[in-house]
């Protein structure tokens, strides 16, 4: 059984810079798809970034600004954030899966953190 913990989140002004970090356990990190989505106040859970063996793939509204990466010898992923915006507030989720590609499709990912809250004031 896999666990993740989700950690990082805070409040932050637009242009500033926020690390989320995602503390995995159980099974074998390595072998992973893992992603990060989000969720704003009244909408829909989306996408954000993911990793995998193949590659890395991210939302057009944050390429560019969002960068993650992964520590396989300590099971842990990362989530960048730099020059946020209003508009990246949300509960940030950390994800995993087996798929061996990248995917922005949720429900390719079995296992899901507590989520963590990133607040960008204006």
């Amino acid at each position: 059984q896999v666990q993740l913990v989700d950690s990082g989140g805070g409040l932050v002004q637009a242009g500033g810079s926020l690390r989320l970090s995602c503390a995995a356990s159980g099974g074998t990190f390595i072998r992973y798809l893992i992603g990060w989505f989000r969720q704003a106040p009244g909408k829909e859970r989306e996408f954000v970034a993911a990793n995998s063996l193949s590659g890395s793939s991210y939302a057009t509204s944050v390429r560019g600004r969002f960068t993650i990466s992964r520590d396989n010898v300590k099971s842990m992923a990362y989530l960048q954030m730099d020059n946020l915006k209003p508009d990246d507030t949300g509960v940030y989720y950390c994800a995993a899966g087996w798929a061996t590609t990248v995917t922005t499709a949720s429900e390719e990912y079995d296992y899901w953190g507590q989520g963590t809250r990133v607040t960008v004031s204006s």
